[in-house]
């Protein structure tokens, strides 16, 4: 029974449960970035700047028998993801930017401190 007890305890942890929840969520995002990036970039910005240069099929380019567009494809589809959660980010993040508080007055105690500290020095250079 020690087992059970201990792996009950593991597996309903908040950690773990809330990885969970993580991992989930961040399927469902992978998602709507790759519709994003597949659906609305890809052919609004990609693929005039494909045709501007001749390579509408670029996944199709082989040289010596190797077909090195799909790597160039997949570089592409990578930074084109990479720059939409940037800007995602980004947004979160100017979203949910706090103020920080104003800085706090002296004390007391510091205001204290510092009239003792500036009487020394008065009657040190005196």
């Amino acid at each position: 029974m020690g087992f059970v007890k201990e792996f009950k305890e593991f597996a309903f942890k908040g950690n773990v449960l809330d990885l969970a929840v993580g991992v989930i969520i961040g399927a469902a995002f992978g998602k709507i970035v790759s519709s994003l990036v597949e659906d609305v970039i890809t052919p609004l910005i990609l693929n005039p700047a494909l045709k501007a240069a001749g390579a509408e099929n670029i996944s199709k380019l082989t040289w010596n028998g190797v077909a090195y567009g799909n790597f160039i494809s997949a570089v592409i589809s990578f930074l084109c993801i990479a720059m939409v959660l940037f800007w995602i980010i980004k947004g979160a993040n100017k979203i949910s930017k706090k103020e920080a508080p104003a800085p706090a007055g002296p004390t007391e105690d510091q205001k204290l401190l510092t009239e003792i500290r500036d009487l020394l020095k008065n009657k040190n250079t005196l």
